[in-house]
């Protein structure tokens, strides 16, 4: 039986944009039915000259829908739910048919609005560099335009506040290498939409990259209290609280007092102990000339072979009585005392796990 959906690509159909909806020609589906036997039709035979330009208007329209819709810049995002939760099932019950996937849980959950809370936005940004590694494929065409839309809003967020762009440069670099790949080593076969919008979204993310490169960080001129002034014991303090070594790198380059604070052994032994066992240092161990332990190139050599620890200000969550993943609104539980979903226990804390980006992928692997 053929496809009779309202689609302007169906098969043996051709169909009308008007104010109501799409429409199907009735003439051209008649004549399509009575030449059904041949392999090629011409539309000047089928059509008269009224509907040929119709026809000609609405392939004219379908052209340019598949050539701006690359994934829709300017649009906003496709999120078409309020709510911050979703079910995960995996398999068929009888209340459920189907099972949840990726793409319909990154539609679902409300990331537009993640990435402006500061909480958030590194967790976001993460969970969008796992899912450009080794999951881009699985999401549904909606899913993908969702996903460019968000990493959209991400890079003019970081270029307008200057926050975070080093961030974005890994997530954008990783990108850039699956879609290098996925276009050009594998091709169409895996790829959900035409190849060419994948090409368009390649140059996009190309020229996101740029405009970071480029990127110069303007001088603030504050006549007030600066980082400077702050008392050495204060300065090493807030070295310590930092929990990625690039960070400190980073910070060490403001000011020579900031340097030699940031190299500091002791700092980068901590570092090292709070991301890494005691095995790892034995089989990767640096010293130096003199025989002490290099802790600082001891931390970027271990990050090379081992997972380094992550914190995030704040993480969805999965309810384990309910099986839904949520955001929690920690205002609204402290007002309201909701828990940020319809859960039934007695005691919803208590189920409540928080889940990581990586744990996020695994909960929809099958």
């Amino acid at each position: 039986m053929p496809f009779l959906g309202q689609d302007w690509r169906s098969p043996g159909w051709s169909w009308i944009k008007t104010e109501d909806g799409w429409k199907r020609c009735d003439s051209c589906s008649q004549e399509l039915r009575n030449e059904s036997n041949q392999y090629t039709l011409n539309h000047s035979i089928i059509l008269n000259n009224g509907e040929e330009e119709i026809f000609n208007s609405e392939c004219e329209y379908a052209a340019k829908k598949r050539k701006k819709e690359h994934f829709g810049n300017n649009t906003a995002a496709h999120s078409f739910y309020r709510e911050k939760w979703i079910y995960v099932h995996k398999e068929s019950t009888k209340e459920r048919h189907g099972y949840c996937t990726l793409g319909e849980a990154f539609n679902r959950l409300d990331f537009s609005s993640a990435i402006q809370d500061i909480r958030r936005f590194t967790y976001v940004v993460k969970l969008l560099q796992l899912i450009a590694k080794s999951q881009l494929t699985s999401l549904s065409g909606v899913a993908q335009k969702n996903y460019f839309n968000i990493l959209d809003k991400i890079v003019q967020k970081v270029l307008d506040d200057h926050q975070n762009p080093r961030l974005i440069k890994d997530l954008l670099q990783d990108l850039s290498s699956t879609l290098c790949t996925l276009v050009r080593g594998v091709g169409k076969s895996v790829l959900v939409g035409n190849i060419n919008i994948w090409v368009c979204r390649l140059e996009t993310v190309l020229n996101w990259q740029q405009q970071l490169q480029n990127l110069q960080m303007a001088k603030q001129v504050n006549s007030g209290l600066t980082l400077s002034d702050l008392p050495l014991h204060m300065l090493n303090n807030i070295l310590y609280r930092f929990s990625d070594g690039w960070d400190i790198v980073t910070l060490g380059q403001v000011t020579p007092t900031l340097y030699m604070l940031s190299e500091d052994r002791r700092l980068w032994k901590k570092l090292c102990q709070y991301h890494f066992a005691e095995k790892q240092f034995c089989r990767h161990l640096i010293l130096s000339e003199k025989g002490h332990i290099e802790w600082k190139l001891m931390y970027f050599t271990l990050q090379k072979y081992y997972p380094t620890k992550e914190q995030y200000g704040d993480t969805l969550h999965f309810c384990r009585h309910c099986s839904i993943l949520f955001w929690k609104d920690y205002q609204l539980a402290w007002l309201l005392k909701d828990s940020g979903h319809p859960c039934t226990a007695a005691d919803p804390d208590s189920c409540f796990t928080p889940v990581s980006p990586q744990h996020f992928i695994d909960l929809f692997k099958f």
